[in-house]
């Protein structure tokens, strides 16, 4: 913006954003006119900003250049807007003065003197850094449930190879075991009726040898039949 003592640049101080980092930007004073010009430089926020120089005087067809820092921040504004403004004063100056030279009464505003003002706004300028971290974090978890899906592929591969062969060695032992039980149930049958010929076979000899004092043919085929399933039932067991 061109006036008729100073011409600043830029328009706005844009400073880059990053939490709990201080940042700074810089505006040019250039003195258009052909005699010393004094500046002042005021914010509506001076304990967030450092500013230096914050006074000085610009030479004819010179130009100063101005650094603005802002101190660190502790959260991000809503929607990263910033209501700070800056205010540059600028007045005309005897030929010569310096710095020392300027006081607080040349910027009064009175009947006859022309003080010029130029507000600028502040804004906030997202860091490369921050900008950044949201691609980083975006990679971080796409690689995530890439890795995570190899997991568990990785896991579930051996287990049907685990199953089918468990599944053969849990039915191997039940076909023997089945055998072996019928095979006692068997044995238990035989003995029971072997024990029951034996008893009968018992009877006969004591009614044989009430009536005939000796061994019928009856007796005998019962005796040979015995022997017969007894012989049958031992050769199975």
């Amino acid at each position: 913006m061109s006036a008729s003592f100073l011409e600043i640049q830029p328009s706005e101080l844009s400073f880059p954003f990053e939490l709990l980092k201080q940042s700074s930007c810089s505006m040019q004073l250039t003195n258009k006119t052909d005699h010393y010009v004094a500046f002042k430089v005021k914010t509506t926020n001076p304990k967030q900003y450092c500013v230096r120089p914050n006074i000085g005087v610009v030479l004819p067809g010179s130009t100063c250049d101005v650094t603005v820092t802002m101190q660190a921040q502790r959260e991000a504004p809503l929607d990263m807007q910033c209501k700070d403004k800056f205010l540059v004063q600028s007045v005309a100056a005897e030929n010569g003065a310096t710095t020392q030279d300027i006081s607080a009464e040349m910027f009064n505003k009175v009947a006859g003197k022309v003080v010029e003002e130029f507000k600028l706004r502040v804004v906030y300028v997202p860091t490369t850094t921050s900008s950044a971290m949201p691609e980083d974090s975006e990679q971080g978890s796409s690689a995530r449930p890439f890795a995570q899906e190899n997991g568990i592929h990785n896991s579930t591969m051996p287990q049907p190879v685990f199953r089918s062969s468990a599944e053969p060695t849990k039915e191997r032992p039940t076909e023997p075991s089945s055998m072996i039980s019928k095979l006692n149930e068997e044995n238990r049958a035989a003995i029971q009726q072997n024990q029951k010929l034996r008893h009968e076979l018992e009877l006969l000899r004591k009614e044989s040898s009430k009536s005939s004092g000796g061994f019928s043919l009856t007796f005998l085929a019962i005796v040979g039949l015995l022997g017969i399933i007894v012989g049958y039932i031992l050769k199975k067991t």
